[in-house]
């Protein structure tokens, strides 16, 4: 009341009871506002001490807690959360961070067990009477193999089981060259590649597959289906082959797709340059009914042409500017040599240039300056 009784608002409400009665409230109103903001700076300092330790880079998901402590003791994003919340907060990172490096170790595999196979499949010189050790040394003398630390440092057994299945795959091509099977068992074998050739249609219809697939990315769908289990052992076309001949028949439409592809770009007075994203290209042909019998993989490699050709533009467009630029100098050198009369070696810039700034090698010089 001191504070306030001299002001002329305080007789807006007449009786006492109701000034208390204000007061009150605007304490209890004060009062949830401060535990609110309170709880807010609590909530943002765990969130950003949860952040901080997700995203640095001597965190592991061994890493011990007080070993955390000692790195990030001194620093306000981890004193500012209180002990017991900061120890649920890090026991949450480790997790996070456990999962994230079972991922990437995962994904690793993954693509070192892919890259071998890349490899064993290009290289001519592995048959399938190539002995491991053999094969160890084809791959240190190839330049993808002995460039690839992540490939060179796989998992020995995986290496192995690879080049088995390599080898594996090569002897059933080799059996299957030889070997002469029964009349029966043919028209058996071609219904079974015709059912799997209709099988590939539907997963085309269905944008499984395009002419960017790849069989390891496909073999998870693949091989659940009962029309390829009826190929597997057979003679002829394996599973593997007759995907490979889909997709290049789906790559032989490229060109023919591809000027359909430009035909609605024209259409839509839209150009690819080289900040142009996928999406954007990709919900412009989305719009045009021609769309519809496209294939998703021959629209991305279109993509991937116009693209490069509007970088290849832009380089170009960097190494004109770049020829006109050393014309210009060459045609201030040129007029300098030529000066009359010819310049000192104690000669600077300001006097030169005052002298010479109305010739036209000086102001195009300038220009370019």
């Amino acid at each position: 009341m001191k504070m306030i009784i001299n002001d002329p608002r305080y007789s807006a409400l007449p009786k006492l009871s109701e000034k208390k009665q204000a007061f009150n409230a605007y304490k209890s109103q004060h009062e949830k506002e401060e535990k609110e903001e309170t709880r807010l700076r609590a909530k943002e300092a765990k969130e950003k001490l949860q952040s901080f330790l997700e995203q640095h880079e001597k965190m592991t998901s061994t890493t011990r807690y007080r070993k955390a402590e000692q790195m990030f003791g001194e620093q306000e994003v981890w004193s500012v959360v209180p002990e017991r919340d900061r120890k649920e907060i890090y026991d949450d990172v480790l997790f996070f961070l456990a999962k994230k490096e079972k991922e990437q170790a995962k994904q690793l595999r993954k693509r070192n067990v892919q890259a071998l196979k890349n490899i064993l499949d290009n290289m001519s010189n592995v048959s399938f009477q190539t002995t491991w050790s053999e094969a160890q040394q084809y791959l240190m003398d190839n330049p993808m193999f002995a460039e690839d630390e992540e490939l060179q440092n796989m998992d020995k057994e995986d290496a192995l089981i690879c080049f088995e299945e390599h080898i594996r795959a090569l002897e059933k091509d080799e059996t299957e060259e030889k070997e002469k099977s029964r009349m029966r068992e043919r028209r058996q074998q071609r219904k079974n590649r015709e059912s799997f050739q209709i099988f590939l249609d539907e997963l085309h219809e269905t944008g499984q597959l395009h002419s960017m697939s790849t069989w390891m990315e496909l073999y998870p769908s693949v091989s659940t289906d009962n029309r390829f289990a009826n190929m597997l052992g057979q003679t002829g076309s394996t599973p593997l082959d007759l995907f490979k001949f889909y997709v290049e028949d789906l790559k032989a439409r490229f060109h023919d797709e591809k000027k359909i592809i430009k035909d609605i770009l024209k259409d839509r007075n839209f150009s690819v340059e080289v900040n142009t994203t996928f999406e954007d290209f990709a919900h412009i042909i989305s719009f045009d009914k021609r769309a519809a019998t496209l294939d998703a993989g021959n629209i991305k490699l279109t993509f991937n042409s116009l693209l490069e050709k509007a970088e290849a533009r832009e380089r170009e467009r960097g190494k004109e500017e770049a020829r006109k630029f050393r014309r210009k100098e060459a045609a201030f050198k040129s007029m300098l040599k030529q000066a009359a009369p010819p310049l000192e070696l104690d000669s600077n810039w300001e006097e030169v240039s005052h002298k010479h700034r109305n010739l036209p090698a000086t102001k195009l010089w300038t220009s370019c300056r």
